[in-house]
């Protein structure tokens, strides 16, 4: 069975001639190379959770995905259809079928809307419902995600973290969307509502028949939602696999620090060595040479710092982009 989203070769870099970051290193005409090539794939009905530091490119690569960031090269495939070469008119058809919930419920929410403004406007811009039909539909929504008909003529700021984010959700999902990229839809919220909205795109999914890619940099949260884990270091993809396979035998050092940061995790997964990162994750506009995960690693070679290794299969259903877990593998 093929895959509702397939991406192949993906990039986005940005042009960062005029910007800040250009000026800071002395390089103005630097490329912030955010993305580098992805290639990855999501089954109808599954979840893929993108693991990674803040920085590695996680959400912009979600955003391309959705032309929301234009990409600069690769393809990326939506139930057969190459949503990198749409036109205008065809994109915007196309995004009924692909949605966002945003990290952030504050600064997603237009403080001048009404709740039931908000989350009617995708299907107004759309020409889906007006009138009593559209009300309906909206307040049908917001009591899927937890709030009801009181809440239509309410405004952001009356709401909490966690009920703004259930607004944002029905908002992505009143127009019953195949495919929703989930950007840290939890991490700017309360641990204790965490769960509750976590619990909440769960049967969101099962009712809609949803598909997710789940962004997050708690490994935890990626490992409760997910069916795959892929994760990402530096705008590349360096481990990807089954999510159980992947917290019980992490083939890549990086995806080992990760599962070391989460003690409850690593318990599951039997004695290990733990992997302690030094440093900071280095500047896109100018990544190592070689692997690009060498200047953090406590195993790297000299091989490692000359070349880049590629995603390959390791064992199960996880690939990996590591000179030692290959060598490993094929010992």
């Amino acid at each position: 069975m093929s895959d509702l989203l397939a991406i192949s070769g993906l990039v986005k870099h940005f042009d960062d001639r005029r910007g800040l970051l250009g000026r800071i290193t002395g390089n103005p005409g630097a490329l912030v190379q955010a993305v580098n090539g992805v290639d990855l794939g999501i089954g109808e009905g599954k979840t893929l959770g993108l693991i990674g530091e803040s920085g590695c490119g996680k959400s912009t690569l979600g955003r391309a995905i959705l032309r929301l960031h234009e990409p600069t090269a690769g393809q990326v495939l939506f139930d057969g259809t190459d949503v990198t070469a749409l036109d205008a008119s065809d994109l915007k058809a196309m995004r009924r079928r692909m949605q966002i919930i945003f990290q952030d419920p504050y600064a997603s929410l237009n403080p001048r809307r009404t709740v039931g403004e908000i989350v009617a406007k995708p299907m107004r811009i759309h020409a889906l419902a007006t009138g009593s039909d559209l009300e309906d539909r909206v307040v049908d929504m917001l009591n899927r995600v937890g709030l009801n008909s009181g809440h239509l003529n309410r405004y952001p700021h009356q709401f909490s973290g966690g009920q703004r984010q259930r607004i944002g959700i029905a908002r992505a999902l009143i127009m019953k969307p195949k495919f929703v990229v989930c950007d840290e839809p939890v991490s700017a919220l309360d641990v204790s509502i965490q769960a509750q909205i976590v619990e909440l795109l769960d049967e969101m999914k099962q009712e809609l028949g949803l598909t997710y890619l789940f962004i997050s940099h708690d490994i935890s949260v990626i490992g409760y939602v997910s069916d795959r884990i892929a994760v990402m270091y530096l705008g590349k993809i360096v481990e990807e696999g089954e999510t159980r396979e992947v917290l019980e035998n992490p083939m890549h050092p990086y995806t080992r620090a990760l599962l070391s940061s989460v003690p409850h995790l690593e318990k599951t997964a039997g004695k290990r060595d733990r992997t302690r990162l030094k440093g900071d994750l280095p500047s896109p506009i100018n990544p190592p040479p070689g692997c690009k995960f060498n200047t953090r690693c406590p195993l790297a070679t000299e091989l490692c710092r000359q070349s880049e290794p590629e995603l390959r299969h390791m064992q199960g259903t996880q690939s990996a982009a590591c000179h030692l877990s290959l060598a490993n593998a094929e010992g």
